[in-house]
């Protein structure tokens, strides 16, 4: 089972120098593996932390819920990325993750997983980066959501989306595949389905995107990002070239 987690080994290591060693080592673990269909939770807010998962394909994400109902989608999550990382840390899931396609899952214990981070330093500073960037993607998100309008909002997700997409090798070109609704788009970005509607619309009319079903062709990269106040920075991508505005 060692190449279900070979895919979050490659991203460890584009991030930090591992040796091959530590990359073995993290193969090494146990996984169980299992298919699970969209919209399944994989973590529930309030879970204890005892196991750690590793999205292999399929496309996830973390919420959270209001007392009234209203949901807000706090993070997308892509193949590579572990789908629980900071509940490793913090013990209790402080939200949900579910999965919003059809989903490939790798999971191991978390005790074996603290095990190797106690016996492999330079995976364990691998994993406090993997767990920094996604801070710092929750900062960029704070401020899409509280200081952009709504065209912005929305083309700035486009664009981290397809940077992130092409940055893992699994979309090419400028046309990428976006499995959301029109409402999941909203609990994104912090609108309603049909503003969310309105500001595709804007973008389209100004030939920023081209809708076509799931799939959206951009045209230019570089105009929208101009267009979404998009900067790869935060990121922290490992490809120079991308993550230059």
């Amino acid at each position: 089972m060692a190449t279900a987690l070979s895919v979050f080994t490659n991203l460890l290591s584009d991030m930090f120098p591992l040796s091959k060693s530590d990359q073995d080592a993290l193969l090494s673990l146990d996984v169980t593996q299992r298919e699970v269909p969209a919209g399944s939770y994989i973590v529930r807010e309030g879970d204890v932390a005892r196991t750690c998962s590793i999205l292999i394909s399929g496309i996830a994400l973390r919420q959270k819920v209001s007392a009234f109902g209203h949901r807000q989608i706090v993070s997308l999550i892509i193949p590579g990325d572990a789908l629980d990382l900071p509940n490793v840390f913090l013990g209790t899931a402080d939200h949900d993750v579910r999965t919003l396609t059809k989903s490939n899952i790798a999971t191991v214990s978390v005790v074996k997983f603290n095990e190797l981070m106690q016996n492999f330093p330079a995976l364990a500073g691998a994993i406090l980066l993997a767990v920094l960037i996604e801070g710092s993607i929750s900062r960029e998100w704070i401020l899409n959501l509280g200081r952009r309008d709504g065209q912005t909002r929305i083309a700035h997700f486009i664009c981290e989306y397809a940077t992130r997409m092409n940055e893992r090798g699994l979309s090419s070109g400028d046309v990428i595949d976006i499995p959301m609704t029109q409402e999941q788009l909203g609990d994104v970005t912090g609108l309603t389905a049909v503003h969310v509607n309105r500001m595709l619309k804007l973008l389209e009319a100004e030939n920023l995107i081209v809708k076509m079903g799931r799939q959206l062709s951009i045209p230019s990269i570089a105009a929208l990002r101009e267009r979404a106040d998009f900067n790869a920075r935060y990121l922290h991508l490992p490809s120079r070239e991308i993550t230059e505005n």
